[in-house]
């Protein structure tokens, strides 16, 4: 297998994992647009909550973006490289909890892929790594909130973006990926690792301080701060 990228997680504060390729690969069922490796980060509070509203909508209906903990949170480099593709402008819809609403949802998943790379993964940054023939993408950006350009160098750290709700999404997260082409009609996804974070695993209370590694399915993770100096 590829050796993994190594990343840093591309947020502050706490995240909820969810489609890691620590619980299967393809990740997320999958093997299209180079996601084979991809993993997703819900926003959530320090209860570990993605949202602190639970109303009649959550259960029949959908919810404004705004009311999830993730939406307008800042989405930073993961990796030092050269901005080489952006897209913004696409819609932050609405939420889905409520199965009433994520099924008709989920039935238009195939409509969303024949519309092409945009309408799934929304608005969204792809930088490319250094020296090495691999794109990290960060996708579901909101609208607007975009503040780089192509050609422009980030550095790890650095704000890219506010977490959105665009494309295929049911509510607001980021979905990290790193592939081997810009053309993610062909590409191939390529294994993921992150460093220097605290994760705390689903069932234990006490968090592990973690110096690399890839999050386990539903564990809550933050970036560890950096030693002083």
């Amino acid at each position: 297998m590829t050796e993994a990228v190594l990343l840093a997680l591309p947020f502050r504060d706490r995240w909820l994992v969810q489609n890691s390729p620590a619980r299967r690969v393809p990740s997320h069922g999958v093997d299209l647009l180079g996601e084979r490796y991809a993993i997703d980060f819900v926003g959530v509070d320090a209860r570990h909550r993605t949202a602190a509203v639970r109303d009649w909508r959550t259960l029949v209906a959908t919810e404004p973006p705004e009311r999830f903990v993730a939406f307008g949170r800042p989405i930073l480099a993961p990796v030092d490289g050269v901005v080489v593709q952006v897209h913004d402008g696409e819609e932050d819809h609405a939420a889905r909890r409520s199965q009433p609403a994520l099924v008709p949802y989920a039935l238009g998943a195939a409509g969303r892929l024949r519309e092409g790379v945009h309408a799934v993964a929304g608005n969204h940054v792809t930088i490319a790594l250094p020296r090495t023939r691999a794109f990290v993408s960060l996708v579901h950006l909101r609208r607007g909130s975009l503040r780089v350009r192509v050609g422009g160098q980030v550095r790890t750290g650095q704000p890219l973006a506010e977490c959105g709700n665009s494309g295929n999404s049911t509510q607001p997260h980021v979905h990290v990926q790193v592939a081997d082409s810009l053309d993610l009609t062909v590409a191939q996804g390529v294994p993921v690792a992150f460093r220097d974070f605290r994760e705390w695993l689903r069932g234990r209370g006490e968090p592990l301080d973690r110096a690399t590694g890839l999050p386990g399915e539903r564990s809550v993770v933050e970036p560890l701060a950096p030693a002083a100096t």
